[in-house]
């Protein structure tokens, strides 16, 4: 067996190679690049569950970063049980065909409960009294306590929110260094998610190649790393990011022709999946609609097909071209247009927004929340406002950090959508071979690909 390396570049396309003196420009250069043709939906966990089974959502489950569990009548999003998808992993397929395979799994999604073998991935504490303190979840255990006794505690909050720096994803490339001198396995899948952030956040070249420079240090080191060990290593990303030009409230439409409930408490709304005779469960570009009102069906099909700003509206017979006809799929899936993408909000007066609204609370949220990168500009003194609060939690009392503006045109980048310039497709990125790669290759063939690598 071949020791190999998949490193996961969030956000990187060949929109962004055009940066000649960049480390990773120079170094894809003299390999074999092929654009993967996006899967529907474009997001992490879809994506990444398409890559390491080799089947599309429709067989695999994960229909996007999370969907309305019906029985509960919830929607989750995030959720971290690699129980929850559906299909055989690469490596329940590699131990399959020698039993000495290993892989660690550094930060790919649904990490826990694999039969993967040395796994890292986020996850903090939630005391009782009030205060999220950043922490990681390892397999075996004693891995985690390893890890932070060498780097520090995990930077959870560089890893998502408004303070997102590359600190975190620095951490994921040392900490998978250590992984691998320490249990040296078959396969290690590692996630540098810095990228993602930055291109959600600005449209500005000269911010994005600040980002772009601090990404390409840390490749160049981790890269030079695996190639003094004598490791294949693969480059890949799950998606591009496209600039977009306006947020689309897609359940506020619901709402204004009567098909959402609200529930009011503290003076405050929340939305009622229950009751509701149908809402969206958006995340970046594409939004599940769940009808329970079945006879709604085709009129509100064709009221999202009047709108400008979206692009295709799938009914469960249609999305099986997208192979995404799944039981956890909506009655209807929404894709916008490529400049567009689609907000969770349902309110229609900010003062009746809910309280998790103004706070990174990725649980609460019915839909993904980008604006979550972000501190409300309207807030003067917001260091000193974070500051106090934080003083506040650490001494025990409860409060809120609702520091998130409801602004949801500050954001300037998206993904989900297929319907896109392939300058903005995910890229994987290999050793040269005798037998040129095709220049597009579909994202149920990674899997086969690294698998080839590991074992040919």
């Amino acid at each position: 067996m071949n020791q190999t390396v998949v490193i996961n570049i969030v956000g990187l396309s060949s929109a962004l190679l055009k940066h000649k003196d960049l480390f990773l420009t120079q170094w894809i250069e003299k390999r074999q690049l092929s654009k993967i043709k996006p899967v529907l939906p474009a997001v992490t966990c879809s994506a990444q569950s398409t890559y390491l089974t080799g089947k599309w959502p429709k067989d695999h489950g994960i229909v996007a970063n999370g969907w309305y569990f019906k029985d509960e009548c919830e929607v989750k999003l995030w959720r971290q049980s690699n129980h929850l998808v559906e299909a055989p992993k690469i490596w329940d397929k590699a131990k399959a065909i020698n039993p000495e395979f290993t892989c660690s799994n550094m930060f790919w999604w649904y990490n826990m409960y694999s039969n993967s073998d040395f796994n890292v991935t986020p996850r903090p504490q939630y005391r009782a009294n009030g205060q999220k303190i950043p922490d990681c979840y390892s397999k075996p255990n004693n891995l985690r306590d390893k890890l932070q006794s060498k780097l520090g505690t995990f930077p959870l909050f560089n890893f998502w929110g408004p303070n997102t720096t590359i600190k975190s994803t620095q951490w994921i490339a040392n900490a998978s260094k250590l992984v691998h001198d320490w249990h040296e396995p078959t396969l290690q899948l590692i996630y540098l998610p810095h990228l993602d952030y930055v291109l959600q956040k600005h449209n500005d070249e000269s911010v994005i190649l600040k980002d772009l420079k601090q990404l390409d240090t840390v490749c160049q080191d981790l890269i030079s790393f695996y190639e003094s060990k004598g490791v294949k290593i693969i480059l890949l990303s799950e998606y591009g990011i496209n600039p977009v030009k306006a947020p689309f409230h897609i359940n506020r439409l619901l709402r204004k022709h009567g098909y959402i409930k609200i529930r009011e408490e503290n003076n405050l709304e929340l939305l009622d999946y229950g009751i509701s005779d149908a809402f969206a469960m958006a995340d970046h570009q594409i939004a599940h609609v769940y009808i329970n009102n079945k006879s709604k069906l085709t009129e509100i099909k064709k009221r999202l097909e009047n709108c400008p700003e979206i692009d295709l509206v799938l009914d469960k017979e249609e999305q099986k071209k997208y192979n995404l006809n799944h039981h956890r799929s909506g009655d209807l899936i929404a894709v916008s247009k490529p400049d567009f993408w689609f907000t969770y909000y349902y309110w229609l007066n900010d003062k009746k927004a809910p309280d998790f609204a103004r706070n990174v609370d990725i649980h609460k949220k019915p839909g993904y929340d980008p604006v979550e990168l972000f501190t409300d500009p309207k807030k003067k003194f917001m260091i000193g406002r974070i500051a106090f609060k934080l003083l506040k939690k650490k001494l025990g009392f409860r409060t809120m950090l609702d520091i998130i503006p409801l602004d949801a045109t500050l954001i300037k980048g998206s993904h989900g959508a297929v319907n896109i310039d392939e300058k903005y497709y995910p890229l994987l990125i290999q050793e040269k071979t005798k037998s040129a790669s095709s220049k597009f290759i579909s994202p149920t063939d990674v899997c086969e690909l690294i698998m080839n690598n590991i074992f040919h």
